[in-house]
């Protein structure tokens, strides 16, 4: 398992398309599996999951995103699952790694165009 957390400014629905769009555009085998929409008065949330297969790993990876926001204060929560290929305990965790290494490059570049985050 892999995870990375923080917190942008900006717009909630460019975000999210920002991330989907990345997630997707950064493996070959990417799949958007399903997603779960809410929101409360200024609060929103949106929960994505996402599939690819892990060549190093010889199996599926999902990667499981959460979106909350109010107004423009948004946070991020990403955590990756099964790539390991062991019984007992988690080893060759490679795959789970790179697939959330896509996300974070995606969230560095919106940074870096002017979206704000820490």
């Amino acid at each position: 398992m892999a995870k990375y957390e923080c917190r942008l400014t900006g717009d909630f629905d460019r975000v999210l398309a920002l991330l989907d769009h990345g997630i997707l555009e950064g493996s070959i085998s990417a799949s958007f599996e399903d997603g779960s929409d809410f929101s409360s008065g200024e609060v929103r949330c949106a929960v994505r999951v996402y599939e690819r297969f892990s060549y190093a790993g010889g199996n599926r990876v999902s990667l499981n995103l959460t979106l909350v926001g109010r107004g423009e204060e948004l946070y991020l929560s990403a955590i990756t699952s099964g790539g390991s290929q062991a019984m007992f305990f988690k080893i060759n965790t490679w795959g789970e790694e790179a697939f959330l290494d896509c996300l974070v490059e995606v969230v560095s570049q919106y940074q870096k165009e002017g979206g704000q985050g820490h």
